[in-house]
């Protein structure tokens, strides 16, 4: 062995991604190199061949790859724009700097959904799509809109359902301003952190993901008042909403929902946290 090996690469990787303050250094490290491997060597790798990769010589071309992509990280770019992808319940959805990262959390919603009766489906802020093309996975027969202000992220959910293999509309629209018809159930995950709060979100999240999807500058309760607002006139008779919410609003939001008339109950995530509010019409 000539060169270095990809452990010499991985190691040197940990105690740089642990010098810039990253969560979780090895996980992050293992990653990223799997990712910078199935680059260069043209075909996925997968964990269990990473042990036989570390004892190996590292590819010349695997070397400045990993070094750019560990070089990112270490500017606490999320892994998942480096490597292009972030995998939320049964499929990898491509993101890029104008989506926000599918989170595990959110599955909560796709899961809840998927217990209720619905032919037609509206996702208001749909970024990655990531929700409404699970949920039309699940049910190819329905029919699904997704919205969205920002062009770029309309282009990343359009790729992801032709990747993914699932037929869904998607339409610029600012909430419901450009949105006609109704639909059996609306969903959606919308910016709901306080402009006060922002300064205590990490910077991979603060510096790197679309800040107005992550808040309305206000009280993080804006886009609520919208959806409650608007959410009668685009609903079919028995119809449902499902809004992700901050682990400290489900009670301001069933409020809200609840003025309109609409039955509501908070479900919590893995974690005990409130999550998601589900309002029945």
């Amino acid at each position: 062995m000539t060169g270095p090996s990809g452990a010499d690469l991985w190691a040197d990787a940990i105690a740089r991604l642990s010098d810039a303050g990253v969560e979780d250094p090895q996980g992050d490290a293992t990653r990223l190199m799997m990712a910078a491997l199935t680059r260069v060597l043209g075909k996925q790798v997968k964990r269990h061949h990473m042990r036989d990769h570390l004892n190996a010589e590292a590819p010349p071309e695997l070397i400045p790859a990993y070094r750019d992509m560990i070089e990112a990280r270490t500017a606490r770019q999320p892994v998942s724009q480096i490597i292009g992808y972030r995998s939320f319940w049964k499929h990898d959805f491509s993101v890029s700097r104008d989506t926000l990262d599918p989170r595990p959390e959110t599955e909560l919603l796709v899961e809840t959904a998927l217990e209720l009766p619905w032919d037609s489906v509206l996702d208001l802020g749909t970024g990655t799509g990531a929700i409404l093309i699970s949920l039309l996975a699940e049910r190819p027969a329905a029919r699904g809109l997704g919205t969205d202000i920002s062009q770029g992220a309309l282009s990343v959910a359009r790729d992801n359902a032709q990747r993914i293999g699932v037929t869904a509309e998607f339409a610029v629209a600012d909430w419901f301003d450009g949105v006609d018809g109704r639909f059996d159930l609306i969903v959606s995950n919308p910016p709901y952190i306080a402009a006060d709060e922002m300064a205590a979100l990490s910077p991979e999240v603060r510096e790197w993901e679309p800040r107005r999807a992550l808040t309305d500058e206000a009280d993080g309760l804006s886009a609520y008042r919208v959806i409650v607002a608007g959410a009668k006139a685009h609903l079919n008779p028995g119809g449902h909403v499902l809004v992700e919410i901050g682990w400290r609003q489900g009670g301001a939001v069933c409020a809200l929902f609840e003025a309109v008339g609409a039955k509501t109950r908070i479900l919590s995530d893995l974690d005990g946290r409130d999550r998601v509010v589900h309002a029945a019409f």
